[in-house]
């Protein structure tokens, strides 16, 4: 049998809420995302709970909520203490939200899901990989080896390849084929034929514009609105699409030189910017290539403000203004109090740029049609005053006393048991504190009889004649120039740079958002204030899918081009899910699975894997040679057996028959293409095919869309008189691939 393989949904199957699936491969438990939304449900996480002791390993996907929201919650309360592995985005960018979502919560309720310090404690356990770094388990996971690759969706995002003997298990959920401002789409050659592909239907029924187009119609939406006389919300999340957005806008504003200013409001705006200009390389190619040439970074806003703090929005120069806050659900946050005051203007707009997670306020305004009015919770965190903070005083006072008796109490229980059996009752500086009775130096007989001494905290051994204390010696080493230092003992651990930095809000410079600063730091008794109000909308109401995830045509596309053999889905509405089974039935694979919440799944590959072991002697006459990251050679041997019982492969014992030829490689016409012009060879598409020269012509025939399933189903073909030409070409195609 292959490599076991079972798939267990903990949350996100038949529906969009968070994503979390459990994912067991030879008894190796990985919990791959921990996701929680912004109504921070602890019913939610039910299943979690009931499996997080067991889990080995968590794997992030995306920084966003829906993808590791429940990660401190769930290394508090539910005992998930495995190690977790990210990108580096992933783990800035995931921290900077959980920094949002709690701030802005606590502002508004009495939030105690998780303080600012649970998710400091679960983020150090974060292990960050590089883009296509292949990581080995060890221990329980040894033989297993884990690989982030770029997703698409947001920065950093991840398709996690997890390999054990052979065999690929891939979960890629949320990726996003095409190149955009900030981002490159997912590399698809990196994922041909696993063994087993976990994805999602999200999108399994929606189609796209392209994205000239739909950027064109975002940006004449905005400046319709703005030269009317009104203002424009984006309700965005804190640090994951609106980067992108934020790229539309800056490059429209510059090409345009347009008036109206852009704001960037959350509490940690400042921050993130921060970190991702130092993410070039994360980054689209067109960003990176731009900064090597000239050294300019794409997310040195130049249109853009950023603010942390609402007073400052509210202090902006009257006139039109487009914002972007945060939540995009309107359930918390700058862009939920936004709303509220715009709404009842007509002449305002409210851009949504991703589908509102299910229950939200902003769910209920992309209703079509919209609600005339909604109901809304307005809170407001007020400090206390007059009896209130008296009595709050009191309470504290309190507690305090009743903290501080209660230690006394335990440090003398432990004084007891310290001195129990090793004090003498002769001994003239202890007293037994058993049954000595404390007396009022009032009542307590001047000179009435002796009154043992107590010494708190200290001991004499019974050979001292007086109380004595330790002394240590200098023993530090000294050269001719002082003593000698060791440069050790001055160096600040990573670790603890990265805590410090998060204990201030996480900036990199050691800076703190303003207004977060205030709020943590703000030890002022206070109560939140809240009342119902409902509001008549009046503003306009807009959707436009801005949320970076490939459509139904792309996705089926990708799917018939990686060829799994065993298909999971998760993550999308029943419809969504149902349809794209059948499809995938159809026209991918026969065996694909879409399993109900905490059904575990058996999707165990059908291969028969061995581990053979090369001998010595056959190592030594095999010539290796390197093709893009790996090593390949052709050889035939004879399988034999070591002393114990391993498989080996050993030379031939007799001449092997001869083989037929093969090229081993993969050629992409439009690097060739480039690889020709460097070289001197006038080169051209035309017609689907690559004009080489006057004479040569070279083409790929065969079925793309089916690359990796099997043999022969696409060949390269050269066509040209025998000339000079075509013997120097074919010598350049042949120099693309490996002769076996």
């Amino acid at each position: 049998m292959g490599t076991s393989v079972q798939v267990t949904p903990l949350c996100g199957v038949y529906n969009e809420n968070p994503l979390s699936y459990l994912v067991s491969i030879d008894g190796f438990n990985f919990l791959i995302d921990c996701g929680w939304n912004d109504h921070f449900d602890p019913s939610l996480l039910q299943p979690l709970s009931r499996v997080a002791s067991t889990v080995d390993a968590v794997l992030l996907s995306h920084p966003d909520t829906l993808h590791l929201g429940a990660l401190p919650y769930a290394a508090k309360h539910l005992g998930l203490a495995a190690p977790v592995f990210s990108t580096e985005p992933v783990y800035r960018l995931g921290l900077l939200t959980m920094y949002d979502q709690y701030l802005s919560r606590k502002q508004v309720s009495e939030f105690d899901l998780f303080t600012l310090d649970d998710i400091d404690s679960a983020f150090q356990n974060v292990t960050r990989l590089t883009n296509a770094q292949h990581h080995h388990l060890t221990g329980k996971g040894e033989g297993i080896v884990i690989s982030p690759h770029v997703a698409g969706h947001l920065l950093g995002g991840t398709v996690w390849k997890i390999t054990k003997d052979g065999e690929d298990v891939i979960y890629a959920v949320d990726f996003n084929h095409r190149k955009e401002k900030h981002l490159n789409g997912i590399n698809q050659s990196s994922f041909v034929r696993p063994a087993v592909l976990i994805t999602d239907a999200y999108n399994a029924l929606n189609n796209q514009p392209y994205r000239r187009q739909k950027d064109r119609e975002f940006t004449e939406t905005i400046k319709k609105t703005l030269r009317s006389q009104g203002n424009v919300l984006l309700p965005v999340d804190t640090a994951g699409r609106v980067l992108e957005l934020l790229q539309i806008l800056e490059s429209c504003w510059n090409e345009e030189s347009l008036p109206f200013p852009i704001y960037f409001l959350t509490y940690v705006a400042s921050s993130t910017i921060d970190y991702v200009k130092s993410f070039l390389e994360w980054m689209s190619d067109a960003m990176a290539k731009s900064f090597e040439t000239t050294r300019d970074n794409a997310f040195i806003l130049k249109r853009v403000k950023l603010l942390v703090n609402k007073s400052e929005l509210d202090n902006a120069p009257e006139g039109p203004k487009v914002v972007l806050a945060s939540m995009a659900s309107l359930e918390a946050g700058f862009s939920h109090d936004i709303f509220v005051e715009w709404a009842t203007d007509a002449k305002n707009l409210v851009l949504f740029t991703e589908r509102a997670q299910f229950g939200t306020l902003a769910r209920m305004l992309q209703a079509d049609p919209p609600p005339k009015a909604v109901k809304v919770t307005m809170s407001k965190r007020i400090p206390l005053v007059g009896e209130e903070l008296i009595a709050y005083e009191e309470e504290q006072n309190r507690i305090k006393k009743e903290e501080a008796l209660k230690a006394s109490l335990i440090k003398e229980e432990e004084l007891k048991a310290s001195h129990g059996a090793d004090v003498s009752m002769s001994d003239p500086l202890v007293i037994d504190t058993s049954n000595a009775k404390s007396l009022p130096d009032a009542v307590a007989p001047r000179g009435g009889g002796c009154r043992d001494i107590l010494i708190d905290g200290f001991t004499p051994p019974s050979t001292s004649v007086a109380p004595m204390f330790p002394f240590y010696e200098n023993n530090s080493e000294w050269d001719d120039f002082g003593e000698v230092i060791n440069p050790d003992d001055y160096v600040i651990k990573d670790e603890d740079m990265n805590q410090g930095a998060m204990l201030v809000g996480g900036d990199m410079d050691g800076k703190i958002d303003e207004a977060s600063a205030s709020l943590i730091l703000d030890s002022r008794p206070s109560k939140v204030v809240s009342s119902e109000l409902t509001v008549p909308v009046k503003c306009s109401l807009i959707y436009m899918d801005f949320e970076g995830r490939s459509d139904a045509r792309s996705v089926k596309s990708i799917l018939s081009h990686m060829a799994p053999l065993k298909l999971v889905l998760v993550h999308g509405t029943a419809e969504a899910t149902e349809h794209l089974k059948q499809h995938c039935l159809k026209h991918v694979c026969p065996h694909v699975y879409a399993p109900q919440l905490e059904e575990t799944i058996d999707v165990t590959s059908d291969l028969c894997a061995y581990k053979v072991q090369l001998s010595e002697k056959l190592m030594s006459n095999i010539i290796f040679k390197k093709l893009g990251e790996n090593e390949i050679a052709w050889f035939d041997s004879d399988v034999g057996k070591t002393e114990d019982e391993m498989l080996t492969l050993l030379p031939c014992s007799t001449p092997a028959p001869p083989h037929k030829p093969i090229l081993v490689g993969d050629l992409k016409m439009a690097d060739f293409k480039q690889f020709l012009a460097d070289n001197g060879v006038q080169v051209e598409f035309a017609g689907g095919a690559l004009r080489c020269g006057e004479y040569v012509t070279i083409r790929k025939v065969g079925d793309a869309s089916h690359k990796g399933g099997g043999a022969g189903s696409q060949q390269i073909v050269i066509e040209g008189p025998a000339c000079e030409d075509y013997y120097k070409i074919r010598e350049y195609l042949y120099s693309h691939f490996y002769l076996l």
